[in-house]
């Protein structure tokens, strides 16, 4: 139940992303670096090979959060930003037999660690280190238990007050919120409309409540969901990364730690990311193909991930008309975590006018509801504008670009040497099998598997049923794990 942290400092800047994931192995006889646990004595820490200096900060000597289900909760503090990222670790089950590498799990837009880790029956990071294998889940930042630190180390919080429990004057305060992004100036009529439109939403809720509260019986969650948004709103503004600030400064810390504790023979990580985590592990290898280096991946897999989504009628286009929006008034962040909460009232009980949300997570029948609904309130996250705006890039032909939009990251993939296995659903509606496929058929031909699950009569696969959907443990891991097996030598 330990909680480590780490200030990791590069001590230069190494030019060329691909350069930040290639760490050296160390000399045989230097020190172990060691990691400080709560109630332990402490000792000075280094990283290895590329300069990293590691040092104690002093709120290691607190316990791990309820939420937090992993054996081991680390942080990791990267140079240059003011996020502490919060990475779970499943220790591998003492039953199985030793593994060579360990195993990186990235998840997917604006979601945290749980998604991977549902309940103790469905939990695919806890069946990876049953197998194992020593498991660790990056939230990067703005996900989960990472958080804003300031200068001194202290944690940033809401300073928000208590939201008022009427669910009328929560949203209220909510659409003044957002107006505080808005030019009056400029966006005069906008703004009118909105205070209009939150207005009729309170008569509205509060009318229907009233007269029908067997069918608007709304649950505190949904109340509670709309103040969880009004305090995100106090910390939106340091919402302000894109795509490759995850690839450039958040995945170099991480793995350059993962590699430094867990001291593979060849240096290498297994690593599975589901969507953009998958995107990410895509755009990595891109990347380093075009600098010449070694990622320092021993295999790759992805699950309902793909860098171009032009020949799909992926869902994901919905991400369009809100990221323009967002952009043209200077919203800086989506609170996708609060509204899919607030949304998930409308979505699974009478009159079902938001029903269409949840295929977009899992096919009917694949996930009991009560875990369907705790995804829905716990594993989603906000998202900042700037990231959604380079996501898009992905629906532009040659797909998926880097910030200064010359960079595509699919022209470069062709040129890999890491054994890639891709996944896709059947019904996934987000990241469609002819989706994926586009990504897949640049990977030469000999290092590439394609799987879809699903079949014509059922079952069905949506987005998240490839990592938490009920039959998953039995048709989708054993495909996960004899790859993970092939490629786990050295």
């Amino acid at each position: 139940m330990a909680v480590f942290q780490l200030d990791i400092r590069p001590a230069t800047r190494i030019a060329g992303v691909a350069a930040l994931y290639h760490l050296k192995k160390p000399a045989a006889s230097g020190p172990r670096p060691n990691i400080l646990r709560v109630g332990s004595s402490t000792r000075n820490l280094t990283g290895r090979g590329n300069g990293l200096a590691v040092k104690k900060n002093a709120e290691n000597n607190k316990e791990k959060p309820d939420t937090c289900t992993a054996d081991e909760l680390h942080y990791v503090t990267v140079s240059g930003s003011e996020w502490r990222l919060a990475l779970w670790r499943y220790l591998p089950s003492p039953k199985a037999k030793p593994r060579n590498h360990p195993l990186l799990l990235l998840s997917g837009l604006g979601t945290n660690a749980i998604g991977f880790d549902l309940s103790p029956e469905s939990s695919f990071a806890r069946s990876m280190s049953n197998q194992g294998f020593d498991t660790w889940i990056l939230e990067v930042r703005g996900a989960g238990l990472s958080a804003l630190v300031g200068d001194h180390g202290e944690e940033i919080v809401s300073k928000s007050k208590k939201s008022p429990s009427k669910l009328s004057e929560t949203l209220v305060r909510l659409s003044e919120r957002f107006l505080g992004y808005f030019d009056e100036g400029r966006n005069s009529v906008m703004a009118c409309q909105i205070r209009d439109l939150s207005q009729k939403l309170v008569n509205i809720i509060e009318g229907q409540r009233s007269v029908a509260p067997h069918i608007f019986g709304f649950p505190d969650n949904f109340s509670t969901a709309l103040e969880k948004l009004l305090k995100q709103l106090d910390l939106i503004e340091k919402y302000d990364w894109d795509f490759d600030h995850h690839l450039e400064d958040d995945l170099p810390a991480v793995i350059g730690y993962i590699r430094s504790e867990c001291r593979p023979k060849d240096d290498k990580l297994l690593a599975i990311g589901h969507s953009m985590g998958g995107i990410l592990l895509y755009a990595l290898l891109s990347r380093c193909c075009f600098e010449g280096m070694d990622p320092g991946l021993a295999s790759v897999i992805t699950l309902g991930s793909s860098l171009d989504y032009t020949s799909s009628k992926s869902s994901l286009k919905l991400l369009l008309p809100v990221a323009d929006p967002a952009k043209a008034v200077n919203v800086p962040a989506i609170p996708l975590g609060a509204l899919l909460s607030a949304a998930h009232t409308f979505a699974s009980r009478p009159p079902y006018v938001l029903s269409w949300l949840n295929p977009q997570i899992s096919a009917p029948g694949m996930m009991h509801p009560e875990l369907l609904e705790k995804l829905v309130l716990n594993n989603f996250c906000t998202v900042p504008a700037k990231l959604l705006l380079q996501l898009t890039t992905a629906f532009e032909e040659g797909g998926l670009r880097d910030r200064s939009g010359s960079f595509l990251y699919k022209d470069h993939l062709g040129k890999t040497n890491v054994p890639v296995l891709a996944i896709a659903g059947d019904q996934d509606l987000i990241c469609p099998p002819e989706a994926v496929y586009e990504t897949v058929k640049v990977i030469p031909k000999h290092l590439v598997t394609y799987r879809v699950f699903g079949e014509p009569s059922g079952p069905h696969y949506a987005h998240y049923d490839l990592v938490g959907g009920r039959l998953a443990v039995n048709q989708v891991y054993p495909s996960i794990i004899n790859f993970l097996n092939q490629h786990d030598i050295i």
